[in-house]
């Protein structure tokens, strides 16, 4: 059994998404396999509010960060810098600055050169494949997150206000499991909750 979630760091939605995911893999031994999503890549060309393009720039260096973390030691190093990067951004409430990024890297006990990455355009290239491969797994253009239950198809979500208590956490992933087994199934959606 595994899950893997496609994730902008920048995105508060999905860092609640990703913190409830972990919580129900770590808690029932199932496997996250962390890929990258990116919400600069999915909106360009796009009229968006300028405080939204500037977020998403900032975020493209984060996910360059994030990729040269994969690429030198692998999934794990995903997971601790994403965590320690999405609680200073989304818990912490600081802004997504290379001083960010480096003091993330120190609590994930990650090299610190790993920053250099933030300002190489190479690894726009991981992170556009990861991209297009979440993408292509909901079949169309969604935004952040991007979840898939074992090998079936991605939707996007879940997404949620909080983190759900364990009970309703294990629940709502079991539903996306049920549902990712019904080919036909494309969409469930209700108003969107305010972030608590």
């Amino acid at each position: 059994m595994s899950i893997t979630l496609w994730f902008d760091p920048i995105c508060p939605f999905t860092w609640r998404t990703s913190r409830l995911v972990r919580d129900v893999a770590t808690r029932r031994g199932e496997s996250v396999t962390w890929r990258f999503m990116s919400l600069a890549i999915l909106n360009e060309g796009k009229d968006i509010p300028e405080r939204l393009h500037k977020a998403h720039q900032k975020s493209r260096a984060a996910l360059r960060v994030l990729a040269a973390a994969e690429e030198r030691f692998g999934q794990p190093a995903v997971d601790r810098l994403y965590t320690a990067l999405g609680h200073r951004v989304h818990v912490l409430d600081e802004d997504l600055t290379p001083d960010t990024l480096a003091v993330a890297l120190d609590e994930a006990g990650l090299p610190s050169d790993l920053l250099l990455a933030a300002e190489d355009a190479a690894f726009d290239v991981p992170v556009g494949e990861s991209h297009r491969l979440g993408q292509s797994r909901v079949g169309t253009e969604s935004g952040s997150p991007v979840t898939a239950i074992d090998d079936g198809p991605g939707f996007f979500g879940p997404v949620v206000a909080s983190v759900p208590p364990a009970d309703e956490a294990d629940r709502l992933i079991e539903a996306m499991r049920l549902l990712s087994t019904v080919p036909v199934f494309s969409e469930v959606k209700r108003e969107r909750a305010p972030l608590s």
